[in-house]
């Protein structure tokens, strides 16, 4: 039996505007009702593993714990890395959390963004890969390479070792024709980042190679604060951790000195890592023009694009190899080959300060969720979805005034220490610097329209005096 761990700290900056600071790529439905972290966690389904480890960051915490909470995992863990350390550290906090706990665990290492087609042959490889872990083994995934990839790093097979290989070097990113020369060979794997290993043989290793990031990670977890579901770390002490992959820091100095302790297993499964939306046309169901077309789209001599709306109609005429996405506050236009680049304007946004490039239109809350309808000068429209048995935090504002009214459901809402009920069609007005909440009492979802108007209606203006989901 293993356990899983499961990174969910990437950004996936090159998705955008799907992809925001707030809402990355791994908790996006991209290739189907779930998101790509409940299609990490399903993949494990039938075979025998103990409760999982969530690593992620604190800004996500609630969507993490909401989609776990939408599959039922009610005994998963979520570690909050303060600041992101990459692979390195944030895998020593896993194993240092796991012998913490008295056992030395063998851990499934897995990123929570990645397409897997092939379960079955995923889970064959996890089984496979038990057996060189449960040995003391360093276990690497290598993903069987369909073409000469420039974009990914590579695993070059040493001599065989059962039915897996022992490594005998990692290699860095190629070019094509060094890339073409490795897929000729058949000697080497894409570098997937996905790992098993005991808990104790990592540790070994990291203090070997690595005992600044060890001692670091160690400090971090001296000072553990559970948090709901959530369990907090010394912010101080991990920033203070450096900065490095797994790959660096471990794997590459270890198969340099040609032991046999690092052993990969080949990965034929359908394995994408969609780091872009060339990627993602890749892996979705197209028609037979081989378009990818997600949402309310039409198309007219169209050929081999990814068009999704969110929202609005999108229809196209006459072109191809185009991504187009609209999501209901910005549109992407794109050549396929060219889509990589969109990191670009994303750096563009962050310089000019632009909050798109963080926040979609419609946010997430631990309590449900709002969209920013509409904006003016002096005034904002949202409509707000509270969940069944909810409660926003008791809060105060010192610049703007509320009007709610109720779409659907019963609200609660107290003002100033009085409550009262409202129900549809129904709405109520809370003045400048009145201390209010709003609480879904009932069995159904509550929607309702928030109208405001002030001077400054920014979201740091808000004074919490109490809070169930622990913001006051």
């Amino acid at each position: 039996m293993f356990m899983p761990v499961i990174m969910a700290g990437g950004s996936g900056t090159r998705l955008w505007p799907l992809s925001r600071g707030n809402y990355p790529k791994q908790f996006l439905a991209l290739t189907g009702a779930h998101s790509m972290l409940q299609q990490t966690l399903l993949r494990l389904k039938g075979i025998a593993h103990s409760a999982p480890l969530l690593i992620c960051n604190e800004d996500h915490r609630f969507i993490a714990a909401e989609q776990l909470r939408q599959l039922h995992i009610n005994d998963a863990a979520i570690l909050l890395e303060p600041v992101g350390r990459n692979t390195a550290p944030a895998i020593a906090l896993a194993a240092l959390k796991a012998v913490q706990q008295g056992d030395d665990p063998l851990l499934l290492v897995l990123a929570a963004d990645h397409v897997i087609n092939d379960t079955a042959a995923f889970q064959s490889a996890v089984l496979q890969a038990e057996n060189f872990a449960n040995s003391g083994k360093l276990v690497t995934f290598g993903i069987v390479p369909t073409h000469a990839e420039t974009g990914y790093g590579y695993i070059r097979r040493g001599g065989s070792a059962a039915d897996a290989y022992y490594v005998q070097s990692f290699v860095e990113k190629p070019n094509a024709a060094t890339a073409e020369q490795y897929l000729q060979t058949g000697e080497y794997y894409w570098n997937s980042g996905m790992f098993m290993f005991k808990a104790s043989a990592y540790l070994q290793q990291l203090q070997a190679f690595r005992p600044d990031i060890y001692q670091a990670c160690v400090a971090a977890l001296t000072e553990q604060t559970p948090d709901l579901d959530f369990i907090r770390i010394n912010k101080a002490a991990f920033m203070a951790c450096p900065d490095d992959s797994i790959d660096y820091a471990i794997m590459e100095p270890l198969t340099a000195q040609a032991t046999d302790s690092v052993v990969v297993v080949p990965l034929d499964a359908g394995w994408n890592d969609v780091g872009g939306f060339a990627a993602l046309w890749e892996v979705a169901d197209k028609d037979a023009n081989g378009n990818v077309l997600q949402g309310d789209v039409l198309t007219e001599n169209s050929q081999n694009c990814f068009v999704r709306s969110e929202q609005q109609l999108i229809a196209t005429v006459g072109v191809s190899d185009l991504v187009v996405i609209s999501t209901k506050d910005a549109v992407l236009v794109a050549h396929k080959d060219q889509a990589q680049n969109v990191k670009a304007i994303v750096n563009q946004l962050k310089a000019a300060g632009r909050p798109e490039v963080t926040f979609h239109r419609e946010v997430y809350r631990p309590w449900g969720k709002y969209d920013s309808v509409d904006q003016g000068e002096r005034f904002q429209v949202k409509r707000i979805t509270v969940k069944p048995g909810a409660k926003l935090s008791v809060q105060m504002h010192h610049h703007r005034a509320e009007h709610w009214i109720v779409v659907s459901g019963t609200a609660k809402v107290s003002i100033d220490g009085v409550d009262q009920y409202l129900t549809e069609n129904q709405s109520v007005y809370i003045p400048i610097t009145a201390v209010h909440a709003l609480e879904n009492p009932g069995k159904v979802p509550l929607e309702l329209i928030e109208v405001q108007s002030g001077s400054y209606l920014g979201e740091d203006d808000i004074v919490r005096f109490e809070d169930r989901y622990g913001r006051a």
